[in-house]
């Protein structure tokens, strides 16, 4: 499939949805809308509500392009009610997204697939939190990293030093989000590595080395102008480098991503590396990473659109 066949089509941006990233959502949406208007393409914008099973019915959208961060769009539902309406849609499909927003279902494929995560313990629904406390501090000490299970753009991550924040995080963790990990804090370099391409094509971009204002990257780094250096190529060694880009599209594929993803990496100051998560549908606004890893590759922001946009498939 190529331009001239999407030209025939009629696109929906398909953004905003009623996950924690909304806002974000609806920024790069924007983004991706307006450079597919600029190239010529019939496309529509379509913030996504609850009926939006019938808003893509009525007006007659035969490509989604998803752009829908968190829940639904990054957890395979989005992906099964396109497939049910047959209509082609844009990156990974229902199994390959939600294992990728699943924390701990990815870090258990990335383990079993050899590819390095930090170690992590899992905190259900259920568990006693004392006990899973007393494990963190014997098996993975401390500092610790606290995220939710199923959560992206570093939504409710913290970096815990002592034990009495620790016990207030969980809970807090618990009261917000249900299911969250514990994993282990590795300091050193915070990189991510765009994948782009179907097939035979599957490729990494050059990575980004993030370096944040505060302690780590967080919400505020990611989306706030000048709270994050950006430096890509990242200051690795020629093999680390290479092995980072080697094992970010490992881990696209162990995973089952299609079209692109981002991989997610902590690099220890020692030089190891660590796959920390795959987002399927990286931000696509103007401090995004995914669009700065493209234009150092030699792609402008149109044409990153375009890769993505060939993607889609039913």
């Amino acid at each position: 499939m190529n331009r001239d066949f999407f030209r025939r089509k009629r696109i929906g941006v398909l953004m905003g949805g009623w996950s924690h990233e909304r806002e974000i959502s609806l920024r790069s949406g924007q983004k991706v809308f307006d450079s597919l208007k600029n190239q010529g393409f019939d496309v529509l914008s379509i913030d996504v509500k609850r009926d939006v099973a019938d808003v893509l019915r009525t007006r007659g959208v035969e490509v989604a392009f998803v752009v829908l961060h968190g829940k639904p769009g990054e957890d395979g539902t989005i992906q099964g009610l396109l497939e049910t309406m047959d209509i082609m849609y844009t990156g990974s499909g229902v199994l390959a997204s939600a294992l990728a927003l699943d924390k701990l279902m990815s870090k258990r494929i990335f383990s079993f697939e050899g590819i390095p995560t930090p170690p992590h313990i899992p905190v259900c629904v259920g568990d006693d939190l004392n006990e899973a406390i007393t494990r963190t501090q014997r098996v993975l000490g401390l500092p610790v990293v606290t995220k939710p299970r199923c959560e992206g753009s570093s939504i409710g991550i913290e970096i815990i030093e002592s034990e009495a924040q620790l016990r207030e995080s969980c809970v807090k963790m618990r009261r917000s989000f249900g299911d969250f990990l514990l994993e282990r804090y590795v300091p050193g370099m915070t990189a991510t590595c765009g994948i782009v391409g179907t097939g035979g094509r599957t490729r990494p971009l050059p990575i980004l080395e993030l370096v944040p204002r505060g302690r780590f990257y967080d919400y505020e780094a990611k989306y706030t102008k000048g709270a994050t250096e950006f430096i890509i190529p990242a200051r690795l060694p020629t093999t680390t480098y290479e092995y980072v880009q080697e094992i970010s599209v490992k881990a696209h594929n162990v995973i089952g991503c299609w079209g692109f993803s981002r991989v997610d990496l902590s690099i220890s100051f020692d030089g190891e590396a660590y796959v920390l998560e795959v987002n399927t549908i990286p931000g696509m606004t103007e401090l995004s990473d995914l669009p700065a890893e493209a234009e150092a590759a030699g792609m402008t922001y149109d044409e990153l659109v375009l890769e993505m946009l060939y993607s889609a498939k039913r």
